[in-house]
């Protein structure tokens, strides 16, 4: 395989990205020669079966693991200087708000840590409380809040450090389906305002059609990348695109490119 060349173009660039864990039964393989390019500023979800690797990926860019094989670079640096550097914020399916902080702490903890002084601290907390339309909350603590509550608070946290890419593992998923449809729909909008890159793990095909420029479809483990699903519906997510022809047409064609084996293997019989 040829090297490629890092691009800070990219968000992301895997190379021939696999990962393998050992076990007491022998090597598992969780991923097998991935080859993903996301673009600066562009949302891409990740879909598959449970088990195809999906938050591993994840992991491997977040660099909470390392790859064993390939190149993976985030903005055209290893994936730990980009850790360092604060090129991303990470938001998973529980908030992880620590409960001894108010709202307004959770969200400034990112800046507090890397010494941020206090009345910049404070602007960028009330700018983030704003955004994910926190204001009236900011003295809350996470017990006082709804699951929805929280998981805007751990986006705006995530936010903190204007990271150029967000990377999220099915934050939604544990909340009831009207609140998952209005934060899908905030997202959009964060991610918009921010012109922030978002890599989004989810199990959803509707959602993973709403949210995103690009559905990348990956097979049982191993996981590899076997289709992507470009949307083209446009800039604008709001209720009315749920109810579109194009939108219908785009669930429909990622469905299929998931089960793809499945259909092949019924129209053989």
């Amino acid at each position: 395989m040829t090297a490629t060349t890092p691009t800070t173009d990219l968000a992301v660039q895997a190379t021939g990205v696999g990962k393998v864990f050992p076990t007491k039964a022998g090597d598992v393989a969780a991923l097998t020669e991935v080859e993903l390019e996301v673009k600066a500023g562009e949302f891409v979800s990740l879909i598959g079966p449970s088990g195809c690797g999906k938050s591993t990926l994840l992991r491997l860019i977040a660099d909470l693991d390392q790859a064993s094989s390939g190149e993976l670079t985030i903005f055209g640096k290893p994936a730990r200087r980009a850790r360092i550097d604060q090129d991303y914020g990470i938001a998973f399916q529980q908030a992880g708000l620590l409960p001894w902080r108010t709202v307004a702490a959770n969200i400034g903890l990112p800046l507090e840590l890397h010494k941020v002084g206090k009345a910049e601290r404070d602007a960028r907390v009330a700018e983030l409380a704003e955004l994910v339309g926190l204001t009236d909350f900011v003295d809350r603590y996470p017990d006082q809040l709804s699951g929805g509550m929280q998981q805007r608070v751990a986006i705006a946290r995530s936010l903190a450090a204007r990271p150029k890419l967000l990377l999220m593992d099915e934050p939604f998923g544990a909340l009831d389906e009207m609140t998952r449809e209005y934060l899908q729909g905030e997202l959009t909008r964060i991610a918009a305002e921010t012109g922030a890159a978002v890599v989004f793990v989810t199990h959803s095909i509707p959602e993973a059609v709403f949210l995103s420029d690009r559905v990348v479809v990956m097979s049982p483990r191993p996981g590899r990348i076997t289709d992507v699903i470009e949307t083209g519906l446009g800039e604008v997510r709001d209720e009315a695109l749920r109810e579109s022809p194009a939108y219908f047409e785009k669930v429909t064609a990622v469905r299929e490119a998931l089960h793809g084996t499945k259909v092949e293997r019924a129209n053989e019989r």
